[in-house]
């Protein structure tokens, strides 16, 4: 009996022994640890507020009823690109069914925002922009259209359709066009954090200069939309498109990189990554203006350089922003949405093109 009355004490002993110097290691090295780490966890618990909580809904059910005609896979257009090296879709008149889409995403009923800035004298293109809009621009879907301008006395009153509306803000005038395009991007970020998020699936920037002339409509949707500029989108090398060349610069690519170049007239997509792309594109706008550097085509120049490396998921050929200064080639079958003539002179603060 006595020896195992030791062993047993014995047994006991060790184990408060072990105890008493896991308890030790603990309150050392888990103190360091923990004052090692903090900064660390201090940032991964101070994350900014999310924004979005979204589901979207990308499901493509088509009414069983509906009568279309019956798809190719050897006849369409062979003028024209129609898929990009990234594998999303290019497109051009004759590469979607009208009858189709609709019918598709009407199902869906998706809210369409669309951004546009009317300071100083472009307010006067504020109705020929809205009544066209309202005859080619997602007829029967639910739109708004939010107008920034300093001048809200000048806003026109256009007839809407049912489910469409029109949302006036103000925004101080401005000394200079280029102050004007830099401020496209904080506005959309202002227009997304005051509430458009909750009202809207989608988000389309366009200039208020202009006016639509055909259908532009549910087969430009996509998570990230990017417009090919009308200048560039064929027979041009990238090392001449108009990118910002000055390393300095947050929108530089250097020679011999590039897609294509887009323009900043009409952009898009679902309303998060919206702000994820202005908020990069204003950031880094805001960096240049603190180390003194204005990019070659102020926004423009930012946006190339986001989708560079944030690949645009549809891309829409030039029928998707003309201009009326330019004459239309025979592989633009339709001029969707296009750019006024004006006088930059006259209509502009500081005057330029």
């Amino acid at each position: 009996m006595p020896p195992n009355k030791i062993t047993f004490l014995t047994w006991v002993g060790v184990c408060l022994v072990l105890l008493t110097l896991v308890w030790f290691w603990v309150n050392l090295y888990g103190t360091k640890n923990e004052a090692s780490s903090f900064h660390t966890k201090k940032l991964l618990t101070t994350k900014a507020p999310e924004l979005f909580n979204v589901c979207h809904n990308e499901d493509l059910l088509m009414n069983p009823g509906l009568n279309y005609t019956q798809p190719s896979t050897q006849i369409g257009r062979s003028d024209v690109n129609t898929v990009t090296n990234w594998n999303v879709p290019l497109v051009w008149d004759g590469t979607f069914d009208p009858a189709v889409i609709d019918d598709i995403y009407k199902s869906i009923n998706p809210r369409i925002a669309v951004l546009v800035l009317a300071v100083g004298k472009y307010t006067r293109f504020i109705k020929g922009f809205l009544e066209s809009g309202e005859k080619y621009f997602f007829v029967g879907f639910r739109v708004t259209y939010y107008i920034y301008t300093d001048n809200e006395k000048e806003v026109p009153q256009v007839s809407l359709a049912p489910g469409r509306n029109m949302l006036v803000l103000s925004v101080p005038s401005a000394n200079r066009w280029q102050e004007v395009v830099l401020s496209k991007m904080q506005r959309a970020i202002d227009a997304i954090e005051n509430g458009l998020h909750k009202d809207a699936d989608y988000l389309f920037m366009m200039d208020i200069d202009s006016v639509f002339r055909y259908r532009f409509g549910a087969e430009s949707l996509s998570r990230l939309i990017a417009v090919l500029h009308r200048g560039y989108y064929k027979d041009t090398h990238r090392d001449h498109f108009p990118y910002e060349r000055r390393p300095e610069s947050r929108a530089f690519i250097p020679y011999g990189k590039g897609d294509f170049y887009y323009t900043a007239a009409v952009w898009g997509g679902y309303t998060d990554d919206m702000y994820k792309l202005v908020k990069h594109c204003n950031d880094k706008s805001l960096e240049d203006a603190d180390n003194g550097i204005e990019a070659a085509w102020q926004e423009e120049s930012h946006l190339n350089k986001y989708f560079l490396y944030n690949k645009p998921t549809k891309v829409l050929s030039p029928e998707y922003l003309w201009s009326d200064y330019d004459a239309v080639p025979k592989d633009i079958h339709v001029v969707r949405i296009s750019q006024l003539i004006k006088n930059y002179a006259e209509v502009r603060p500081n005057g330029g093109h």
